[in-house]
């Protein structure tokens, strides 16, 4: 039989920040067989230094069969279905976006391309979404600490902004849902989503989110429990040194979702 060859995925990277320069610079360095960086769409000119041509979001439709986002959750709310309906293929890795189940609904109904989500900074979820086929869990709760500088927001009151910044502990400072807690912090509590996205529930996601000035690493634990089995992860990651909002892993997840798109054997599915 002869082995079935297969074109190397031409990705478009939307963003190039903290995320898109790890991920940009692997595909540049051809780091991930079958797939190639064939452009790069930023907000702000990117200069010589940039590994592949900088174009518009419309030209990149028309050059990339694999749109990657790193650049936030506006552009996933802006462009997500563009790309889905031109028939491109899209991988998000800001997931927070998808607190908006009109939105979720949307990029999950489009096509003919196909809409894929990074797991980011937290593992576990293949095996809650494993066990959400065999019913619904009782309890799902997860509980982000992070540095205090990088959970404040501009809807935050003077009191809460004051207790961050004098902070000599730990501090909570917001609990709901994960429909509710990343539109609140949409550059800090993607793992909400994703989590949600994995037990198919918003609502049934307990979100806690914790500020602690001696958090020398970003914690994420997700607790749940159900009629056939207790569950429990708990991570911590060194932030990414040139933005504290994200985990220095990102990036590498992102990677590895893009690994098993371009279709990376020995990938665990």
């Amino acid at each position: 039989m002869t082995p079935r060859t297969r074109l190397p995925r031409k990705v478009g990277l939307v963003g190039w920040a903290a995320i898109g320069r790890v991920v940009g610079a692997a595909l540049a360095e051809h780091r991930v067989p079958g797939a190639a960086l064939e452009c790069l769409v930023d907000n702000r000119p990117l200069g010589e230094g940039a590994p592949a041509p900088q174009v518009t979001f419309e030209e990149a439709l028309q050059r990339c069969d694999l749109i990657v986002e790193a650049a936030g959750q506006g552009v996933v709310r802006a462009w997500g279905e563009r790309v889905l309906t031109a028939g491109a293929d899209l991988l998000i890795a800001s997931t927070g976006a998808l607190a908006d189940e009109d939105l979720a609904a949307r990029l999950l109904a489009a096509g003919p391309g196909r809409v894929y989500f990074t797991g980011g900074a937290v593992g576990g979820l293949d095996l809650l979404q494993a066990v959400r086929a065999l019913g619904p869990l009782h309890t799902v709760e997860l509980t982000t600490t992070k540095l205090p500088g990088t959970l404040e927001q501009p809807w935050m009151e003077k009191e809460l902004l004051t207790r961050l910044r004098t902070a000599t502990g730990p501090v909570e400072v917001m609990t709901g849902t994960a429909r509710d807690v990343p539109t609140r912090f949409p550059r800090s509590t993607n793992v909400a989503a994703s989590v949600a996205l994995a037990v198919g529930d918003l609502d049934a996601v307990r979100v806690r989110v914790v500020a602690d000035p001696a958090a020398r690493h970003t914690r994420h634990v997700v607790e749940a429990s159900g009629p056939h089995g207790t569950y429990r992860f708990d991570v911590a990651h060194l932030p990414d040194p040139g933005n504290p909002a994200t985990s220095r892993v990102v990036p590498h997840a992102v990677l590895r979702s893009l690994a098993a798109l371009a279709g990376r054997t020995g990938q665990i599915l």
